[in-house]
């Protein structure tokens, strides 16, 4: 499956922020996702494995009592705890979910 870069396919995840699925296969997801300044993604668990790289823009992260600040070409993986983001900037992150998340997947909502 090959996909080419476009501006449709958005959809809201959470009040300022937009995800968008690029590309699945069987068992990993890599989505898109357009951060608004001051969003806020709370404190949340879910059972996949998630790795990504922030394209552009500034956000912290926490993970259980760790805090880290992120900007352009961070990369990171979060394999359980309880995450939350502080979106700092507007920003562009690329992440991908292993097993993929059904919820994200195109056609669902």
């Amino acid at each position: 499956m090959f996909e080419k870069r476009s501006e449709s396919g958005y959809r809201p995840a959470l009040d300022g922020l937009n995800e968008r699925p690029l590309v699945h296969g069987n068992k990993t997801l890599m989505t898109e996702f357009r951060l608004r300044k001051g969003a806020i993604l709370p404190r949340h668990t879910h059972p996949h494995e998630q790795t990504g790289y922030l394209v552009r823009g500034r956000i912290r992260v926490s993970i259980g009592s760790e805090t880290y600040e992120a900007g352009p070409a961070t990369v990171g993986a979060f394999r359980e705890g309880r995450t939350r983001r502080d979106i700092l900037e507007d920003s562009v992150a690329v992440e991908v979910f292993a097993p993929a998340r059904d919820d994200y997947l195109p056609g669902r909502t």
